[in-house]
């Protein structure tokens, strides 16, 4: 793994995999540009416009301070992790899956901290959808529950574990229905209810979940932001910062010209180190590889009811079917399959090569939705089983947690990055942190400490240690620890 590491962040590749999210791209803001130059000065320039980015953007725009707004894109608007893939995101999977990482947060953090985590991810997944309610934007939101098919012994019974101390440490949360809505089901039940086939999953475990179009979402937001002052130049990809002549502030070097800004914030997630080489090796690219199946002549017209996860030893897949009224509406969008690869995955760390695909990945996920839910999902659609693939490059962490905050000793520069494939349930509260680290909002007065992780805050102790691979992919088989406050 040291090796994979250590491979050099690129800026994003050139004519990547076709996202199904992105197919076709938003005609208006796909490749947009504020002006025909670029600007020379600007009081901030964000890099990136996922949802990381346009949510950094909505926030200094609610701020009548804000001064002079830049968003640069190294290629088409939203056309990163984003609007391509993601972890338990498959571009737009808003699924917290708290209780898997819990204990272990717990154990190493505190149970507070364990608490905080768990109650931000319900949140900002609330928050989303709630947004896109009252600001129209249409990106076929969908909330009800998701259910995780557990095929592993171990892993099921420290989820009982886990779900029980949440209950014990959470018990104002059942208002928000955050750990009421934990329910268990037996093999029995989930053969009827979720539908899933074969004799070898141990059971499942069904909790508060959504999706939407990530991609939808995104373009909806900045098509917003874009009226109320931010400039967005997309195909402009930032190819080195460094600080200005005079010590205040920063020169972002681009392939249209210089930009010299107050403020730098880098919401570039996976690329990060390319701009800044101090997160070389502790905010690592994966390649994550997604597709599109459309349904099987079995699977109900209606839909299923609700996302998946499919839970084993020392891997996953997740799932989410395609909402009625939505385009392609009943299509299962099913991701993971990295363990699967050869050595496990191994040679997909590093790479931010979405140009190309894994086709022993390809291969296995192609078979995923027969062999999980076998006689239930009949036979294939006679266009055929896939519609669709492509891959995305996600940002990952040596502890497991985002950087968010202002870099060490870099006076104005700040980030807010590597979200593990987990951007869905954090990047939103994520971004409104920064901006209260920056100075507006929530971040007054200490508010900020009360809701926000201190874990996620950038700090050289975390920036110095190495990646030694993905977090919370096998069992912990830990106790609850409460640590001293």
């Amino acid at each position: 793994m040291d090796e994979r590491a250590a491979i050099p962040v690129t800026l994003p590749r050139a004519n990547p995999t076709i996202s199904y999210w992105q197919d076709p791209p938003d005609p208006q803001l796909a490749d947009y540009l504020s002006s025909a130059s670029l600007p020379e000065t600007a009081d901030v320039v964000i890099i990136g416009s996922g949802i990381t980015g346009s949510s950094v953007a909505w926030n200094l725009l609610q701020n009548s301070n804000h001064g002079k707004i830049i968003m640069l894109e190294a290629r088409q608007a939203c056309s990163g992790a984003t609007g391509r893939n993601g972890k338990w995101e498959t571009g737009g999977h808003t699924k917290a899956a708290s209780y898997r990482s819990f204990l272990s947060n717990a154990s190493s953090l505190s149970t507070s901290e364990a608490v905080k985590i768990a109650r931000l991810e319900y949140t900002n997944i609330r928050a989303v959808h709630q947004f896109a309610k009252e600001h129209g934007i249409q990106c076929d939101s969908w909330q009800g529950d998701t259910v995780d098919i557990i095929y592993d012994q171990a892993q099921w019974d420290e989820a009982h574990t886990a779900i029980a101390a949440m209950r014990a440490t959470m018990p104002g949360e059942e208002d928000l229905k955050t750990v009421s809505r934990y329910r268990f089901w037996s093999k029995e039940e989930a053969r009827e209810h979720w539908r899933v086939r074969g004799e070898d999953f141990v059971g499942a475990v069904s909790y508060e979940a959504g999706s939407l179009s990530a991609y939808k979402f995104v373009v909806g937001l900045l098509k917003i932001c874009l009226p109320l002052g931010l400039e967005l130049y997309t195909n402009t990809p930032a190819t080195s910062i460094s600080k200005s002549e005079d010590g205040e502030g920063w020169r972002i070097e681009t392939g249209k010209g210089t930009v010299k800004a107050k403020k730098v914030v880098l919401a570039t997630n996976g690329y990060t180190a390319h701009l800044w080489k101090g997160f070389q090796g502790s905010i690592v690219p994966l390649r994550g590889q997604i597709t599109a199946h459309r349904p099987g002549g079995n699977i109900p017209k209606e839909g299923l009811k609700g996302t998946y996860s499919f839970i084993y030893q020392n891997g996953y897949e997740y799932m989410i079917p395609r909402p009625l009224g939505s385009k392609h509406a009943g299509d299962i969008i099913i991701g993971g399959g990295l363990v699967k690869a050869a050595e496990e995955g191994l040679y997909e760390f590093g790479t931010t090569d979405d140009t190309t695909k894994n086709e022993g990945i390809s291969k296995y996920l192609a078979e995923t939705t027969p062999r999980y839910f076998g006689s239930t999902w009949g036979e294939d659609h006679p266009d055929g089983r896939i519609r669709k693939e492509w891959t995305g490059i996600m940002g990952y962490s040596s502890d497991g947690f985002p950087f968010v905050g202002e870099i060490p000793g870099q006076k104005q520069l700040w980030v807010a990055a590597s979200f593990q494939g987990h951007g869905m349930v954090l990047c939103w509260k994520s971004a409104e942190a920064l901006f209260g680290m920056m100075g507006g909002g929530s971040g007054k007065d200490g508010a900020l400490k009360e809701w926000f992780p201190d874990v996620f805050k950038v700090s050289e102790e975390r920036m110095k240690k190495r990646f030694e691979g993905r977090l919370h992919t096998k069992v912990n088989a830990m106790e609850v620890e409460s640590k001293a406050e």
